[in-house]
């Protein structure tokens, strides 16, 4: 049961990242409650590829990017695409994108990407135990496969940044590969293993059982959507919702692609972007890879989940109210095709299944974490873009740390939301 001495904290969004925030708080004796005005993980934290890489310090931009734009605009189903209604919009965020791509850039990002994600299963594994949810999660590796021999070398940067932050890497031969994934289509002749990383099977399985834990050991979950902060004298005294006024000491804001908003209200430009992600899921599929398995060419992910094969990927800008453009989903069943040629010519559609969602995106790959320029007791943790389930629990750890000002665990200087100012 939570200390009498703790403070009394809410956290806000109850995806990933709250419930991690929300847990390790709970465990350092506060009183904690969540706010959701939705279903509990079913918005990003639902959609993603499972995927807790601890070698995923590649920033989204990288140099030479600029020269994409054009083709993105011209290519609605490519990897990275942008509508053109909303280019005027989202026009700002993608000059400090293209701006953070330079190569001493991309070197400061990853150096402070790997410390967060990259004790991600440390983080995460008591977490899991204590929801007894070790089922979910698998230490197997990611593996990434190329047609070409030399494909490797055409990411020869992004290979870097990862080794020399000390990720481990196999490289295996076509042969090697067919041993190691005979699923695979014979004209992928590379691959590459990252046997540090591991997946979940059930994404939204393992928020749920996280809650549920969470939820047994005295925390409350409050369903109503968050719209400011009520301050005296610069101190937290009240979260607004649109329940009414709920006290706090503390607040944590991890409200994913809808964060911005409640940074405005304490007097933070934060330039949070949605980059609309798509999966496509086939029930009972014929064949499917052991390993997390990323077509490096292709940029998506197939995994292998309890409900089915995922094929996870694209980046979309056009904002949290356009429609969804489902071809961007329905190319993942051609591509996973071309990966994994066991797969049926044709699916009925009770077999087949589509999701779009927000990944929260900053410019510079890197997420808000740290205290509001109004008060300390409000803390930001969010922004953590195509990382969010690889970073959730150790930004849990590091929000636990800042509630009751103790030096987090790691730098958190790089995520500051002042260097936004």
């Amino acid at each position: 049961m939570p200390a009498s001495s703790g403070k009394k904290v809410g956290v806000i969004g109850a995806g990933m990242v709250g419930v991690c925030a929300a847990s390790y708080l709970q465990r350092q004796g506060h009183e904690v409650f969540m706010l959701e005005a939705g279903k509990p993980g079913h918005g990003a934290s639902f959609g993603n590829a499972g995927a807790f890489n601890a070698s995923s310090v590649t920033p989204v931009s990288m140099p030479g990017m600029m020269w994409n734009v054009p083709r993105w605009l011209f290519d609605p189903l490519g990897p990275l695409s942008l509508r053109w209604r909303y280019l005027p919009v989202v026009a700002p965020w993608l000059i400090r994108f293209i701006r953070a791509g330079t190569l001493e850039k991309v070197h400061a990002q990853a150096r402070a990407l790997r410390p967060l994600v990259g004790a991600t299963l440390d983080a995460l594994m008591p977490l899991v135990r204590d929801a007894g949810a070790e089922d979910l999660v698998h230490c197997l590796g990611h593996l990434y496969v190329y047609r070409s021999p030399h494909g490797p070398q055409k990411e020869r940067l992004a290979w870097e940044l990862r080794q020399e932050n000390g990720v481990q890497i196999d490289e295996f031969d076509a042969d090697e590969l067919r041993q190691l994934e005979p699923t695979l289509a014979r004209d992928f002749v590379r691959g590459i293993l990252v046997r540090e990383n591991g997946h979940t099977s059930n994404p939204l399985g393992l928020v749920e059982r996280l809650l549920g834990q969470f939820l047994r050991s005295g925390g409350e979950l409050v369903r109503a959507r968050a719209f400011g902060f009520d301050l005296a004298d610069g101190r937290l005294a009240a979260i607004r919702t649109d329940t009414g006024d709920l006290p706090a000491d503390a607040a944590i804001v991890c409200a994913g692609a809808w964060s911005r908003p409640l940074a405005a209200t304490l007097g933070d430009r934060i330039p949070l972007e949605t980059e609309r992600g798509y999966h496509l899921m086939i029930c009972d599929p014929e064949v499917m890879p052991r390993i997390p398995t990323a077509d490096a060419e292709g940029k998506f992910v197939a995994t292998p989940m309890e409900s089915g094969l995922r094929f996870a990927g694209t980046v979309e800008l056009a904002g949290l109210t356009a429609p969804p453009d489902w071809r961007r989903a329905r190319i993942l069943l051609d591509q996973g095709r071309r990966m994994l040629p066991g797969l049926a010519a044709h699916y009925t559609e009770d077999r087949i299944s589509m999701w779009m969602g927000h990944r929260p995106s900053l410019p510079d790959s890197l997420p808000v974490i740290g205290p509001s320029r109004a008060t300390p007791d409000v803390i930001y943790a969010f922004g953590h873009g195509h990382v969010g389930m690889t970073a959730a629990p150790m930004t849990g750890k590091l929000v636990a740390d800042l509630v009751v000002g103790r030096p987090p665990a790691i730098d958190i200087t790089p995520f500051a939301p002042a260097r936004f100012a």
